[in-house]
């Protein structure tokens, strides 16, 4: 799981080749391959939970001194992460109405750098207008994730949508026999995924 072997010494050093196991292997290759099939992605970062794919997505596009929007049907953890941990990193988080559509326009601020949504919402089940929101999100250059683990990508896409970042807990439909813990990041363009990857190799994220 940690050791990666390679033909030659000085290839452990020329930056040409995986040369540690947290930085995954080819099955887990295979598994963000599909995962940007299955999205529309240019790139995918494999988490060890849904809750930090969630996390994770927020981490790599924020800095101390943001703001963002999450909406008011985000899944529970998610709120508590925003409203403790991220709060004390100096974020502010508003949340607003999932329905509001393009009524979110007056609830962004000069700092706001991320909306996060999720449609349907986690329980509640209401449908965002998510063309509204990212068409509003990319005039002022707003990172936009949507947590789209209800669908699982099957029946709605929204990379496709113009969304930069679906996520997924790939612990429910992809497994759905309590035996498997894993999230998925799903991002549009390459500069999105790799934004999202330098931030999980940073903070030593590492999938089995």
């Amino acid at each position: 799981a940690s050791t990666l072997l390679l033909k030659n010494a000085e290839d452990l050093y020329s930056g040409k080749y995986r040369s540690y196991g947290r930085h995954g292997g080819e099955v887990h290759d295979a598994l963000k391959a599909a995962f940007c099939e299955l999205e529309g992605g240019a790139g995918c970062t494999l988490t060890p939970s849904g809750l930090a794919a969630n996390t994770l997505s927020i981490l790599a596009n924020v800095k101390a001194g943001d703001h963002i929007l999450v909406t008011d049907s985000a899944y529970g953890p998610v709120r508590h992460f925003c409203d403790t941990l991220l709060k004390g990193y100096g974020v502010e988080t508003d949340y607003y109405p999932p329905r509001i559509g393009a009524g979110i326009a007056a609830l962004i601020k000069p700092n706001t750098s991320c909306i996060l949504m999720e449609s349907p919402g986690s329980l509640s089940m209401e449908i965002q207008d998510l063309p509204a929101i990212v068409k509003l999100a990319k005039d002022r250059k707003i990172t936009t994730i949507v947590d789209n683990t209800w669908s699982a990508g099957l029946v709605y896409n929204p990379l496709e949508l113009g969304a930069d970042i679906a996520v997924h807990a790939a612990t429910k439909y992809y497994s759905g026999h309590s035996d498997v813990l894993y999230g998925a990041i799903v991002s549009r363009t390459k500069a999105a995924a790799n934004r999202v990857d330098r931030a999980n190799k940073a903070l030593g994220g590492a999938t089995s």
